[in-house]
């Protein structure tokens, strides 16, 4: 009987090289800015791209129509989701990296979808409650978290006041490299990540699971 696991595997080099060659595969301008953003200083904010896939395969399977970032650095996900929405669609990105946004609004234009992307600069906190303000709630259908981990629980909060019933939240880095389990490990950041996923294990507005995908991806359905 061939060897099975009812565990989440352990990821090899090799073996995640197996895992990208068949998934869907990565479009050429994602793969361009991957690469670039391999030269910056801050690379490590990049996500991986079987994350981006997952993200992309989410908007379709939920008919997303207008999705929200928080945290969009050089805009690989902002534009993998964006390439997954109907041509009326719309992300809007935020991001206080103006440097950075303006390689993501470059990308962009090469794949086509600056037309659906609405990239929101500065304070990400400001541009939530000004769409909260301008009578946004729950108009969004999907969300993606992945800024400053001390802002997250803020960032949910209002989230959870713009995403429509039965919309998506996903929040990247929660596992992150696994220093939320090592006590020794007290950053702000380390501290402020397990704090945010108890508060997300305890809410009870919605339906959560923690997936081992990258640096760990939550995923939650509000209800």
């Amino acid at each position: 009987m061939a060897p099975m696991s009812n565990r989440t595997l352990a990821l090899t080099p090799d073996l995640r090289d197996y895992l990208l060659a068949h998934s869907a595969p990565e479009p050429q301008v994602l793969a361009d800015l991957r690469a670039e953003t391999a030269l910056l200083p801050g690379a490590n904010m990049q996500i991986a791209p079987e994350q981006g896939a997952f993200m992309a395969l989410m908007a379709r399977l939920t008919g997303a129509r207008r999705c929200l970032e928080v945290g969009t650095y050089t805009g690989y996900s902002a534009i993998a989701v964006a390439l997954s929405l109907p041509r009326d669609g719309r992300v809007h990105a935020c991001d206080i990296d103006e440097e950075a946004l303006a390689v993501a609004r470059r990308h962009a234009e090469r794949a086509g979808v600056h037309g659906r992307l609405a990239f929101h600069p500065g304070d990400a906190v400001a541009t939530l409650d000004r769409l909260l303000g301008e009578g946004a709630r729950e108009t969004f259908d999907m969300m993606f978290i992945d800024a400053d981990k001390t802002g997250y629980a803020g960032y949910w909060e209002r989230g959870l006041g713009l995403i429509r019933p039965g919309g998506l939240i996903l929040v990247d880095n929660v596992l992150w490299s696994g220093h939320v389990i090592d006590a020794s490990v007290q950053d702000a950041d380390t501290r402020a990540l397990r704090a945010f996923n108890e508060m997300v294990r305890e809410d009870d507005r919605v339906e959560a699971v923690m997936l081992p995908l990258a640096d760990g991806l939550t995923v939650a359905r509000k209800k």
